[in-house]
């Protein structure tokens, strides 16, 4: 049996996978420091034989403070980078092809991937964070689902001024296009949690969906791949990427395009304990950068 744990901000996600069956565990994320005691809670919590594990991967938060075994079984320590790339290879059936991955969570992180070759482009504090702790103050509603749900009942374009809203035209660009956002809030008497939250996760998606289409401009790559929650989310992402009118440039619907949500999994990690069994520890490629 082969155990991962990713370590994230908002949620830690576990996966197990056992004679050729892999099952997926969450659970949301605590203060407390990351120890091999706290892999052991999880694992009880969900009534997973820790005799059982063969060996443990980890990444995500502080997981490179572990010790290096946990009950004479090896801990696998990957780069959260390195996992990010990896996984999306694995998942997206990347070739050698360049290409961009976007890991949304609770932030964001855009990484280049080209080959076996991973680099961090950089990152954003947008994501799925920020759209929880401002449902949490606006309308004291924590949950990104429930106001994805929301959302989707309400219309952006009460509090959002767009494009035409303010002119006739500018260029090629469609009069859906946000010109700001919230940018009639003060005027209006339509502030709904329905119409906020609606409003709320455009401007999230579009955030993330500009930084998105810049990185890929920067490594000349017209395809963008997604992993994390974040991107499970309708609204955030839908109306940004897969709605032509809301498409800034020609270049971004290529983009839009390849983005699938079909391949999304919660731990990558788990497909490279595999390749650690199988080949050895000598093979594995994947280590904890310096």
């Amino acid at each position: 049996m082969l155990a991962a744990f990713d370590f994230g901000i908002s949620n830690t996600d576990i996966a197990i996978f056992s004679k050729n069956s892999a099952q997926f565990f969450s659970t949301p994320s605590s203060n407390q420091n990351i120890t091999t005691d706290l892999i052991k809670k999880i694992l009880s919590k969900f009534n997973i034989p820790i005799s059982k594990v063969e060996v443990f991967g980890v990444t995500g938060g502080k997981s490179s403070d572990l010790d290096d075994s946990l009950m004479s079984k090896k801990i696998i320590k990957v780069n959260e980078i390195d996992a990010i790339g990896l996984g999306a290879k694995k998942l997206y059936k990347l070739t050698d092809e360049p290409a961009l991955v976007v890991s949304a969570g609770t932030g964001t992180a855009c990484v280049h991937v080209d080959n076996n070759n991973f680099n961090h482009l950089g990152g954003i504090a947008v994501g799925g964070g920020m759209l929880e702790g401002l449902g949490h103050l606006l309308f004291e509603n924590g949950s990104g689902h429930e106001i994805n749900e929301f959302g989707e009942k309400g219309l952006r374009n009460h509090l959002d001024l767009l494009i035409g809203d303010a002119v006739n035209k500018i260029g090629n660009l469609s009069p859906d296009l946000t010109a700001v956002n919230f940018g009639k809030a003060k005027f209006s008497n339509a502030d709904t949690i329905e119409n906020t939250s609606a409003a709320l996760c455009n401007c999230i998606g579009e955030v993330i969906g500009t930084i998105a289409y810049l990185n890929a401009l920067l490594i000349g790559s017209k395809k963008a791949y997604f992993i994390g929650r974040t991107s499970l989310l309708s609204l955030v992402f839908f109306q940004f990427f897969l709605n032509p009118s809301n498409l800034i440039m020609n270049d971004v619907i290529d983009i839009g395009k390849a983005i699938s949500f079909s391949g999304f999994i919660a731990i990558p990690l788990i497909l490279f304990l595999q390749q650690y069994l199988m080949l050895g520890e000598h093979r594995v490629h994947f280590q904890e950068r310096q």
